[in-house]
């Protein structure tokens, strides 16, 4: 079954025709569906349209916030309430189109585990295609994942991959990126995008600077979350180096002004570099300590929880039988400790 989990912040002059669009898909590609809605705080009766559409039409449920807390909270709110193997985001805007769902299901059964859409011709003004440009260019190069439209709220993933991927903030557009990190597998299609025909776009200049603030935390989460050494010490080994490469040579030039008569005595304390060398030493020592510390907070906190994932089993008859012949993560903890 597929679940439709749709964000909604004040569209309600779309609800019904997107429901119908979905609707008439689904019946003529035989597909078993619901649809969720998460009504983030609109404050222009979109409640009460999502309350007669659950009424009369079946598997159509709701979600209701009590103030608008955002989209990643909308979608984390709906992937709890999926029952569905499959679920389908999109915006409640009519700008994405359900006919396009059927061809995200075929790419899925390729062999993927996210679908995400790609509006290459997209019908928004220009002060939001160009920033997205350069934004999706920005994730794809820092993150590896070879997207043309990170941003596109249009994807469909494999139920597994909701369960497993935490959102908040703004890390909704960040769930492929997550998701490749614990080595599910990302495709992506061309999907049509339509203008849009009522209401007006709820994004402003603000989420660029959001955004780009949170590519930062993906970065850092997906590539050094579990070695924070390796940057924290890296940062810490440059500067303790050029440090020290000063320090050198401040104090070969004072020897060689002691010796050689026709120099001018050095005096350390009164040149700028002495202090910049002395600065780069002490910054150095503390980011190495930092990452050390970083390092034995996060391999004490893995002993708990694994820093893999199982993608199938073969050849185990009783799955139960097999976790109790072997020592529990604490247990194997332990051990180690008293060994």
């Amino acid at each position: 079954m597929i679940s439709f989990v749709i964000p909604v912040f004040n569209e309600a002059e779309s609800l019904v025709a997107l429901h119908s669009a979905i609707d008439g898909v689904c019946a003529t590609s035989a597909l078993d569906f619901e649809v969720v809605f998460v009504d983030d705080g609109s404050t222009d009766g979109s409640w009460e349209i999502i309350q007669q559409l659950c009424t009369l039409r079946p598997a159509t449920h709701g979600i209701r916030f009590r103030r608008n807390f955002g989209k990643a909270a909308a979608l984390s709110a709906g992937f709890h309430e999926a029952t569905g193997d499959v679920v389908i985001t999109m915006d409640a805007d009519l700008q994405d189109d359900p006919a396009e769902v059927p061809r995200m299901m075929a790419k899925l059964d390729d062999g993927f585990d996210v679908v995400s859409g790609w509006k290459k011709v997209r019908h928004d003004p220009w002060h939001k295609r160009y920033p997205s440009k350069v934004f999706n260019a920005l994730v794809s190069r820092l993150t590896g994942v070879k997207l043309n439209d990170h941003n596109c709220g249009f994807k469909a993933y494999r139920r597994e991959v909701t369960e497993e991927v935490q959102l908040y903030g703004e890390r909704h557009r960040f769930v492929p990126v997550l998701a490749a990190a614990q080595g599910y597998r990302i495709g992506e299609i061309e999907v049509t995008h339509h203008a849009r025909k009522f209401g007006h776009s709820k994004y402003g200049v603000s989420r660029l600077v959001k955004g780009f603030l949170d590519l930062v935390t993906i970065y850092l989460i997906t590539g050094y979350g579990g070695r924070p050494l390796h940057l924290i010490g890296a940062a810490g080994l440059v500067s303790f180096a050029f440090g020290a490469i000063g320090m050198l040579y401040l104090s070969a030039r004072w020897v060689l002004s002691r010796l050689v008569e026709s120099w001018d005595v050095l005096h350390l304390h009164e040149t700028a570099i002495f202090y910049y060398c002395i600065l780069a030493v002490i910054v150095g020592s503390q980011c190495l300590l930092a990452g050390l510390l970083a390092e034995l907070f996060v391999s004490r906190t893995q002993r708990a929880t694994a820093v893999y994932r199982i993608s199938e089993r073969t050849g185990i008859a009783d799955d139960a039988a097999a976790a109790a012949d072997k020592p529990t993560l604490e247990t194997r903890g332990a051990a180690g400790d008293q060994a």
